[in-house]
């Protein structure tokens, strides 16, 4: 997803902004932290082995209720069954 622009949309609002950035009478805004690599692989790791083991850890009763469930989930529309 693109970026959003800090500045308002409002032309004056964007003029005056303009004005105290050039004139140094507002900072501009700080630049977003950046993530951690080694972090992101090993969340992103744990994540692709979770719903594996999950299931493996299941019985076929409970992995029988939990499929119900989110058929039932699909199919209900509005708060009302269909």
């Amino acid at each position: 997803m693109p970026k959003r622009s800090r500045m308002p949309r409002d032309f004056n609002q964007r003029a005056k902004m303009t004005v105290e950035l050039s004139t140094h009478q507002r900072e501009p805004d700080p630049e977003p932290r950046q993530k951690d690599p080694n972090a992101v692989s090993l969340g992103r790791k744990g994540g692709l082995v979770g719903g594996k083991a999950r299931a493996e850890k299941l019985t076929p009763q409970e992995r029988s209720e939990s499929a119900r469930k989110a058929a039932e989930a699909r199919w209900h529309t509005n708060g009302s069954p269909s």
